[in-house]
């Protein structure tokens, strides 16, 4: 039985639902109500009662919650705490946008603190890298959620949330972005990148019969032309200092604007490896420096 297993349950009694510990646990609600099957043939009792509409807990899964839930903090205070040496090395992937707000103060702060633990960056974008997570190419990955093809064999670990908004030049006078996207040339994001696809698809609903002047791969080139008058862009905008070398006009795109969640992707088979769990600690603590995480 894995200790999991108990975290799992603790969190299911705390949010009320399968569902609010599938969020919690970074599960599907299948998975949660899996393991708590387990738990419960592991324990040779029921936990919950299935005979309503809606699963309801026993008082013996209190019992069970209870009883673990003091053994779990100290075990988790255990893992954590900074004389525990962690070694080894762990291949991450990284979206290229990310390199220059992400990877400097996240290595140095690792080396700091783990100096026997050994990061090495890959650059990439989503696609590829999540291929070579699940290939087993890449320990982790930090990569845009794609819409659809996740795979069973992952983990996905919510980092932030960014909206994508429309970029113009300076002097662009247009109110809103369909009277933009009207008046000015479209720079395509690359269509097979995760981002501009959701991209893609918000230009053609404001304007349908939109054709791309420019499609790049490099959100810094794009930034650089959308400065420079050569046209438009729906992107996501990661590294301010961009804006600050070229300077463009951000326009929200409202109720609809498309959203790019940004994730830690890692398989499951790695779920009890503290070498990545530090890391992914560490990526959090990034974010937040860098201005990117929890914003929209």
């Amino acid at each position: 039985m894995k200790i999991e297993a108990f975290a799992t349950l603790d969190a299911v009694l705390r949010t009320g639902s399968f569902a609010g510990a599938a969020v919690q646990m970074n599960l599907t609600p299948s998975a949660v109500s899996m393991q708590m099957k387990q738990l419960e043939r592991y324990l040779g009792q029921p936990l919950f009662d299935r005979s309503g509409p809606q699963v309801r807990p026993r008082v013996s899964a209190f019992d069970v919650a209870g009883a673990m839930r003091g053994g779990l903090q100290k075990l988790d205070g255990l893992r954590r705490r900074p004389s525990i040496a962690i070694d080894g090395t762990v291949r991450l992937g990284v979206l290229e946008s990310l390199l220059p707000s992400l990877l400097p103060g996240t290595l140095s702060a690792l080396r700091a603190q783990h100096p026997r633990l050994t990061v090495r960056p890959v650059r990439g974008r989503s696609t590829g890298l999540i291929a070579d997570v699940k290939a087993g190419h890449l320990d982790a990955a930090v990569v845009a959620l794609p819409g659809k093809g996740g795979s069973e064999q992952l983990r996905w670990w919510p980092l932030a949330r960014r909206e994508l908004v429309l970029i113009a030049p300076p002097g662009a006078q247009e109110a809103t972005p369909t009277a933009l996207l009207r008046r000015h040339d479209w720079i395509r994001y690359d269509r097979s990148a995760v981002t501009g696809a959701m991209a893609a698809r918000h230009v053609l609903s404001l304007v349908p019969d939109k054709r791309s002047a420019f499609e790049l791969d490099s959100a810094a080139a794009i930034i650089a032309m959308v400065s420079g008058g050569l046209g438009v862009s729906i992107i996501h905008l990661l590294d301010a200092a961009l804006c600050g070398a070229y300077p463009v006009r951000e326009v929200k795109l409202g109720r609809n604007a498309p959203v790019m969640e940004l994730t830690l992707v890692t398989r499951k088979a790695d779920d009890d490896d503290r070498a990545i769990a530090v890391l992914r600690e560490r990526l959090e603590v990034q974010l937040k420096v860098a201005g990117l995480k929890g914003r929209t």
